[in-house]
C-alpha cells in the first residue's frame, strides 16, 4: 500500500511546507496543494518542486488559485468564487504512488460559508498529520488542533514538530494529547533535498508513515 497523507498545522507558517517538502523528498511522493492562497507570491507548490527536487510531473495541479494570502473562504469571497468540496478529489495518479497533499493554514481553516479545513480531511479519507512548533505556546496550540481534528474523527497518525528541540514540550503533547511525536524538524541553515532527507533518516520514525 502506498504512503498518502493529509498535511495540516497549528497556524499559518507553521512549517507544513518544508514538512511536505521533506516527506515528498524521502518518500519518493508526489505533491498536492487543493487550495492555494497567495499565488501572488512563491506558491506552496513551487517552494515544495525546489526542496524536494521534483518534476512538474511529480506535482498535481490545485484544485482552487486565489491570489490573496488570506484564509480561503476570504480568498474566494472576494474573487467571487465559493468553494465546492465535492469537486475536489483525491488525485488519479497510480495506485503505488505516495501523495503529500497539504492544506492551507490551521486545521479550522473556513474553506466556504459553511466548511472548514477539516471537512476537507475528511472527504478525501487520508491519515492527517500534525505540524506544529517547539516554541513556547506549542502545548495549547498542539492539544487544541488534536481535539478538533479527533471530534471531526480524523484518523491522526501522529505530530511533527518544528523548530529547536523542547524535550519538555514534546512530552507534555505526547502524554497529554495521547499522541506520538514522529518526526522532528530542527533549524537548517541550508534546505535542499539532500538536507531534508538527513533530517527525516535521523529525526523520524519511519514505521509510522507506512501504510
Amino acid at each position: 500500500m502506498p504512503s498518502r497523507f493529509f498535511i495540516t498545522g497549528t497556524d499559518t507558517n507553521v512549517g507544513k511546507t518544508v514538512v511536505s517538502a521533506l516527506l515528498c523528498a524521502a518518500l519518493d511522493a508526489m505533491y498536492w496543494k487543493p487550495i492555494q492562497t497567495g499565488t501572488d507570491a512563491v506558491t506552496d507548490s513551487e517552494t515544495v518542486m525546489r526542496l524536494a527536487k521534483l518534476s512538474p510531473a511529480r506535482v498535481v495541479p490545485e484544485a482552487y488559485r486565489f491570489g490573496p494570502p488570506v484564509s480561503p473562504h476570504l480568498a474566494a469571497g472576494w474573487a467571487g468564487v465559493q468553494i465546492n468540496l465535492a469537486a475536489i478529489r483525491i488525485p488519479s495518479i497510480g495506485p503505488q504512488e505516495n501523495l503529500i497533499a497539504e492544506g492551507a493554514g490551521g486545521a479550522l481553516v473556513p474553506i466556504n460559508g459553511k466548511q472548514l479545513m477539516t471537512d476537507l480531511m475528511r472527504r478525501l479519507k487520508l491519515p492527517v498529520l500534525l505540524v506544529t512548533r517547539t516554541t513556547l505556546g506549542t502545548i495549547n496550540h498542539t492539544l487544541l488542533s488534536i481535539a478538533a481534528l479527533r471530534d471531526a474523527r480524523l484518523k491522526l497518525r501522529g505530530v511533527i514538530m518544528v523548530g529547536e528541540p523542547n524535550r519538555d514540550n514534546r512530552e507534555a503533547i505526547e502524554r497529554y494529547g495521547a499522541i506520538s511525536v514522529i518526526g522532528t524538524v530542527p533549524k537548517l541553515a541550508k534546505l535542499n533535498r539532500e538536507t531534508l532527507r538527513r533530517v527525516f533518516a535521523h529525526h523520524f520514525d519511519r514505521k509510522a508513515l507506512e501504510a
